[in-house]
Parts: C-alpha cells; sequence; structure tokens
C-alpha cells in the first residue's frame, strides 16, 4: 500500500470533509473498527506484512504511516491515509482496499470516518490480528438464498420477515431488526442460527435443511462482525440448495476406477510372495521403500507392572493381525510435498475447482489447499519426515499414491502399527524394558538436536526392518480413539483388521512417540489421540481440514495390506468419517 501525498489532497477533501457534530454516535473501536480493519486491511499491512512499507496492526505504526505521510491523525482525515485511500475512485491505483480484494461499503467507509473524526480512540494494548474477510456476494448470498430466502419472500414472509431486499432484511420481521451491524446479540438472523440442533427455535429449522454448516454461522458472525455490508439495488432470489458432493469429482465413482487398476496391478496372491521393494511415486519419480510384515497373533496393549503404563492401555487383548507392507521409513516431504503443493486452483474441500472427468484418477483427488507458511517450521524438508498433516490429509495422500502405484495404500490401523512396532517382541520396547537402550533406535527428548526432527534412517532399525517407529515423529493411525478399546478388544468386541471408524473429528490415534517425548511415550503400548488444540495456530474460520499446524512433532507411515478390500472398503478408508471441524 502507498500512502498518497495529502499536500496533493488538501484542497479537494478540504471542500468534502465535515467535522463529525456532537450528535454523532459514539464509535466503539472494539466492536466496529477493530473488526473492519482485521478483515479487509490486516492480511497486506500487519504483522506479517507491511506492502508499501505500512503497517497498521497497532496504533503507534499506523499512525506512522510510510514515506508518503501518515496513515491515521486523529481527528484529521485529509491527513489520515486509511480514510482517503477508501474514497478514491474504484480504478485507482492507490485505492484501499484494491478493488479486485473488494471495495469497502459506504456504511463501512462512514465508520472509519466517524472514528477518525472522534478522536481515534484505540484501547491501550490491543494489537489487530488478521481475520477472514466477509464478502456479502461470495459469501452471505449463497447461504442466504440456498436456505433462508424461499420462506422469507414478499409472498411468504413468514415471522412477517422479507429477506429479498436489504431495507426489508433489516427493517421487517416480528423480531426486528433481524439484522443489526457490529451487533451479533441484537442480530436475530445469527442468534437463531447458531442454536442447537434440538431448539425449537432454531433458523433454518432442521425440516428445512438445518442448521447451517459450522463454516456457514461463522461467516454470519464475521459478516455482522464486519458490519453486514449489503451492496446498494442487490436484491436475492429463493435458490436450490447445491451438493457439494456433486462437484467433487473424488467419489466412489474415481474409488471404482482406482479399484480395478489396483486388482489388474498387484500381483501378490499369498503371503509367501510377499517381499520387501522398492518403489517409486510414478508421478515424481520420488522413491519409497515397504517391508513385508507377516500376519500372525500378539498381545496388544501393556501389562499391569510395566513402568510408565497408562490406563488407556489395557486390558490386554490377543489379536490376530493379516499380512501387510508397512513403510520402512515415515513419509518424507520428498514424498509428500509435491501432493500437498500444486498449482491448481482448489476449493476448501481440496477439489479441483477446474476439472474433466477425463483427467487422470490422481489428478481428480482432493489435495490441500496452500499452507499458510511453510509446514517444515524451517527444520528441513530433503529426507526429513513430512509433518503438520491431518488425518483426512494423510488418508487423501494413500489415496493419491495409490492411484499412481496400482498398490492400495492406506494408514496403520492403530492394532497393525503396535504389532509391526513390536515385531514378535512382549517388553516394552522391541530391545527390552530398559530405555537406556532407546539412544540406538530412536530420536526423543534426551538426543533429538536443538529439539526437532531428524532426516530418517539414522538410528537402527526395530528386528523387522522399520526404521524411527519409535521417536522421531509420530505417526497417525486410522482408528478413533477409544480409552476403552482395548477392553472391547478383550471382551472379543472387535478384531485387529477391522479399524474404530471414525465418527467425530476427534480425537484419532497417534502412536510411537517424537523428538520432545520423554522414553515412556515411546513405548509400544504408549498412545496419544489428536485434540482440536493441535490447530491452534490455524489463522483460519473455519479451521483447515488439511493440518494440524501445532503438531509439529506428526507425521505418518503408510501400509499395503495384502488382501485387496472392495471399492467400498477402500473409500472408506480414504474418507474416514468426519473430516471437517
Amino acid at each position: 500500500m502507498r500512502l498518497p501525498k495529502t499536500a496533493n489532497l488538501l484542497f479537494p477533501l478540504a471542500m468534502v470533509f465535515s467535522s463529525a457534530s456532537a450528535a454523532d454516535e459514539k464509535i466503539d473501536f472494539l466492536e466496529q473498527v477493530k473488526p473492519l480493519l482485521e478483515g479487509a486491511c490486516t492480511h497486506c499491512h500487519g504483522a506479517k506484512e507491511d506492502k508499501g512499507d505500512f503497517r497498521m496492526h497497532t496504533r503507534e505504526d499506523m499512525m506512522k504511516g510510510n514515506e508518503n505521510g501518515p496513515g491515521l491523525t486523529p481527528k484529521d482525515l485529509t491527513k489520515s491515509a486509511i480514510y482517503t485511500t477508501l474514497i478514491l475512485p474504484a480504478d485507482d491505483d492507490m485505492v484501499m482496499p484494491p478493488a479486485k480484494s473488494g471495495l469497502l461499503e459506504k456504511s463501512q467507509i462512514e465508520v472509519i470516518k466517524k472514528w477518525i473524526e472522534q478522536g481515534a480512540d484505540w484501547p491501550a494494548g490491543i494489537t489487530l490480528e488478521e481475520t477472514p474477510r466477509a464478502d456479502f456476494v461470495k459469501n452471505i448470498q449463497p447461504i442466504l438464498e440456498e436456505n433462508c430466502v424461499s420462506c422469507h419472500t414478499p409472498e411468504k414472509h413468514k415471522g412477517d420477515w422479507i429477506l429479498t431486499s436489504k431495507k426489508e432484511a433489516f427493517e421487517t420481521g416480528e423480531n426486528a431488526p433481524n439484522i443489526v451491524p457490529f451487533d451479533l446479540a441484537k442480530s436475530a438472523i445469527y442468534t437463531l442460527a447458531a442454536l442447537d440442533a434440538d431448539d425449537d427455535d432454531l433458523m433454518p429449522p432442521v425440516k428445512s435443511g438445518g442448521p447451517l454448516k459450522r463454516e456457514q454461522i461463522t461467516m454470519l458472525k464475521l459478516w455482522i462482525e464486519q458490519g453486514a455490508p449489503w451492496p446498494d439495488g442487490l436484491t436475492l432470489a429463493p435458490k436450490e440448495k447445491k451438493d457439494p458432493a456433486a462437484l467433487n469429482p473424488d467419489n466412489l465413482e474415481l474409488v471404482k476406477k482406482i479399484h480395478a487398476f489396483i486388482v489388474q496391478t498387484s500381483k501378490e496372491k499369498t503371503e509367501a510372495e510377499m517381499k520387501e521393494y522398492a518403489g517409486e511415486i510414478p508421478k515424481t519419480k520420488v522413491p519409497y521403500t515397504m517391508v513385508a510384515i507377516k500376519g500372525g497373533e500378539f498381545m496388544v496393549g501393556s501389562a499391569e507392572s510395566e513402568a510408565g503404563r497408562q490406563p488407556d492401555e489395557g486390558p490386554q487383548a490377543k489379536l490376530k493381525v493379516k499380512p501387510f507392507w508397512m513403510g520402512k521409513f515415515e513419509v518424507t516431504w520428498d514424498e509428500y510435498e509435491p501432493y500437498m503443493l500444486t498449482s491448481d486452483g482448489r476449493n476448501k474441500d481440496g477439489s479441483r475447482k477446474v476439472f474433466a472427468k477425463t483427467d487422470a484418477p490422481q489428478d481428480l483427488i482432493s489435495q490441500p489447499t496452500p499452507p499458510y507458511q511453510p509446514m517444515d517450521f524451517g527444520m528441513g524438508r530433503n529426507g526429513f519426515p513430512a509433518i503438520c498433516m491431518s488425518q483426512h490429509a494423510a488418508n487423501k495422500y494413500c489415496e493419491w499414491l495409490s492411484a499412481q502405484t496400482g498398490h492400495f495404500y492406506r494408514l496403520p490401523t492403530e492394532a497393525e502399527w503396535e504389532y509391526a512396532a513390536r515385531a514378535g517382541t512382549t517388553t516394552a520396547y522391541f530391545f527390552g524394558n530398559d530405555s537406556a537402550q532407546l539412544k540406538d533406535y530412536a530420536w526423543f527428548f534426551d538426543n533429538a538436536s536443538n529439539f526437532q526432527y531428524s532426516k530418517v534412517g539414522q538410528k537402527k532399525p526395530n528386528p523387522w526392518g522399520l526404521f524411527d517407529i519409535y521417536g522421531n515423529v509420530c505417526e497417525l493411525t486410522m482408528d478413533q480413539y477409544y480409552p476403552d478399546t482395548y477392553k472391547n478388544w478383550s471382551a472379543g468386541g472387535a478384531s485387529a483388521d477391522q479399524w474404530i471408524k471414525s465418527k467425530t473429528p476427534y480425537p484419532h490415534v497417534a502412536r510411537g512417540g517424537h523428538y520432545d517425548d520423554d522414553p515412556e511415550m515411546l513405548r509400544s503400548a504408549a498412545r496419544r489421540y489428536s485434540e482440536p488444540n493441535w490447530k491452534q495456530q490455524d489463522p483460519q474460520l473455519p479451521k483447515s481440514v488439511w493440518y494440524f499446524t501445532d503438531a509439529t512433532w506428526l507425521g505418518f507411515r503408510i501400509v499395503r495390506p495384502l488382501e485387496i478390500p472392495t471399492a467400498e472398503e477402500m473409500f472408506a478408508a480414504w474418507n474416514n468419517g468426519v473430516s471437517k471441524e
């Protein structure tokens, strides 16, 4: 942002600007100004970005401005570029926000104007952050037209509320005003949409397709907090709700094509034919290695006498595991990054915005939206384990890899992971009960350099040839976490290859411990589970389904079962239950 030279604006601005009258309503910085600036400005002029050498996340930075003059001068509009740039013509290169990002509405500009005229009050210690900006046409209009307008037209006007025009939407209704800019508590359009699904006052009601999705409610909230801008002259009309699944080519029909390719390609039919093999990702030519794991029985969990044992590790249960291959190493950035970063425009669900049904299957699979910063957090990429992916992202990577190679890859079940980690042993670690030997096999708190991960394969493998099965990074599994899983297994409630399918976004099981863990978390039986705070740094609302931004110690390795499942079972594994928040 280049601030205009205020000297050139003084004469025309003097004719336009007038001091705020004493009768003007006092502008509340926290409720009115802060949401506007955080949604429209700080993405480019905040703590992370300083376009035009201008930051505005603090009052001091905003007043300082840049070489062209101050950004804010209390009570002086002519010397406040945060205002003068708002009222420039849409085709002016200096207009802010840029026209391509969407100009502010007149009502929003008026709030900024009055705030400056009233002295630009800014409570001490308040720093602006970044929030998504609610665009009426892109974000709000579809929600209202697909979910609300059909019942609130001039012909129907349920609750005496008409939603087809701006004036009527803001002024009509039994509970009018239904929309109050900057005031969530007085905006029934939000308060009723945010009710529980079983509440009789929920809008839209369940019978009419309610409740709204979490991300839709969040966007309504942001829209009101940012002043509920509604372009003049824009009218709404009821529209049929779109089926997102119909717009995403990554569906069961695609999986059926991948399944046919796998059946045709995979040659091994018996356990005796299973051998370690080196594969290569066709799309990127990156190599990977799979270790053959013979089937068998083992005792899952830990004995009550085991040091460091937790209640969710028992009671022990005997499980039978079918043969499979497992990744010799944790999936590295070399393997994962070409899947994570693409130049294709993508929707939030990872589907491509532009595609043809004739595209190769691997190109139709959902892939992550761009991360907000490099996900290795400066710890290294070539040869290092990939981290920070959600279980959903790891599942879709397995689908992407399978579509190219003709082998069915997925995450390991919790039981498969422990079976492979133990490698036929029954002690706390595959080398015994004494953690003193751990430094020879794993990176953990005692020996991890600079408290970060290391390149894969630098330590000794376990008896079955798996490297870093303990430590380095913790590894995702397919299973939903329950503290009583082993209790059910011991009672004969499930078998090891019948993984615990997801019913909720959290928690899911991760195993193996990581570079910042103490030895007891690296035991074969130690369990960890995902939590919402693994996404705490994610600046998006709603949070991304692709990244665990705070789990900088979380990765995964892949497995390939000898037995090829049905297409429906593959689809379930790659689209495990709940992917959204």
